[in-house]
């Protein structure tokens, strides 16, 4: 179960289009995967994510962000996906968007990796210089709750979003 994040790099352009298929296929969410639903290929949605990553080429309406990819070491497949946006200083993302995002590839669930995708992405957090990052879950997704807590994640409060409820957890990054 051993996995690294990585940066998204054409090197694995079919295993992302492949990802995509699959969420696509099963009507899950994709978070944590920016914008990869609207690209059409790994290129564009690898070079959106290098725009994305300095506040001087990031969208207007985004904030900047480091995009990664969760690489299974024993046979080099993307078992998930995870974003660490820099600063919440937007409204979806200080109401309930949150620092982070990820997803982990419907046929991969329930083995441990989202709890490790974030363990990971938490130590490039630290080395941004934030003292604390949001993270926040659906109220009913317990495997993503369960995650955000084993990783040091204290809870706030529910937020409704659309008809959602939404959970906020705070963890501490000192």
């Amino acid at each position: 179960m051993e996995i690294k994040l990585i940066k998204p790099t054409l090197e694995y352009s079919n295993d992302i289009m492949e990802y995509k298929k699959e969420f696509l296929k099963s009507g899950d969410n994709m978070a944590g995967c920016g914008n990869l639903g609207e690209c059409s290929t790994a290129e564009e949605w690898i070079n959106e994510n290098e725009l994305r990553e300095n506040s001087k080429t990031v969208p207007s309406d985004k904030v900047s962000s480091n995009a990664y990819i969760a690489v299974r070491m024993a046979d080099n497949k993307i078992v998930g996906m995870i974003n660490f946006r820099h600063h919440i200083n937007h409204p979806i993302l200080s109401t309930w968007g949150g620092h982070i995002g990820y997803s982990v590839r419907p046929c991969e669930r329930k083995k441990g990796y989202a709890k490790e995708m974030l363990r990971q992405v938490i130590i490039n957090c630290k080395s941004c210089g934030l003292e604390k990052i949001l993270v926040t879950c659906n109220k009913d997704n317990m495997g993503s709750k369960r995650t955000i807590i084993a990783n040091g994640g204290l809870f706030e409060k529910y937020i409704e979003v659309d008809g959602d409820v939404i959970e906020r957890y705070w963890i501490n990054l000192q």
